[in-house]
């Protein structure tokens, strides 16, 4: 009897796993942008994280949702409804307590809009020689901060920002930024070691704030 009992769970079990192998794995997308006035927010790259929760399910846990340094992120999801977070202290944006409402079915787009505290546009970047010269505008969109730095930054690859600036970089602080509505300008002048083309952007940095809102990379043909 004890055998017949046992070769039963067995069977059990093996059913069981069979329906958990035949669950198709999530084949949806939700993609999108965190924007500012319909415009992508430039973050550090893997530095920004959105949550997604779904209620309803035994593992209520989230999934985090990482940001490129672009503005935009991608999540390959199971169809259904969730909550989007914008995770606290996570950008260089105020916080928010409001979640969005996501329904995910297929491939699903929706932008997620911050206010960040001071924010960088206009950026441009030349070469002369072995200088590059940059110049921008900077913006407070917020009151209820201070900014603390503005700084250009310099990489051999496509990542740039406070951790990958491998050829260099140069800050404005204090009184360089008393006046903001005149553009900021920047020289900085390339080592020996670089050839052919360097990547750049500008970052700026909110007091009490972590995380920089940036410029669009560009690439320097040299």
């Amino acid at each position: 009897m004890k055998a017949l009992f046992n070769l039963l769970l067995v069977g059990a079990f093996l059913l069981t796993g069979c329906e958990l192998d035949n669950v198709d794995p999530p084949s949806s997308t939700l993609s999108g942008r965190v924007v500012y006035q319909d415009q992508p927010v430039g973050v550090r790259s893997n530095g920004v994280q959105l949550e997604l929760w779904q209620r309803g399910y035994q593992l209520f846990t989230k999934i985090p949702v990482y940001v490129g340094q672009d503005g935009t992120f991608s999540a390959t999801l199971f169809d259904g409804n969730y909550k989007l977070v914008r995770l606290r202290d996570s950008g260089p944006w105020v916080n928010s307590t409001d979640s969005i409402d996501v329904q995910i079915k297929g491939n699903t787009v929706v932008d997620v809009p911050v206010q960040p505290y001071f924010v960088v546009s206009n950026a441009s970047f030349t070469k002369s020689g072995s200088i590059v010269n940059a110049t921008c505008q900077v913006s407070q969109a917020v009151a209820g901060r201070t900014i603390e730095s503005v700084t250009l930054f310099l990489n051999s690859t496509q990542f740039v920002d406070t951790n990958n600036n491998l050829i260099g970089q140069t800050s404005k602080t204090g009184t360089a930024l008393a006046n903001l509505s005149q553009p900021l300008a920047f020289s900085f002048t390339l080592p020996n070691t670089v050839r052919n083309f360097c990547y750049a952007r500008i970052g700026v940095k909110t007091q009490g704030v972590v995380e920089l809102f940036y410029s669009p990379v560009q690439k320097i043909e040299l």
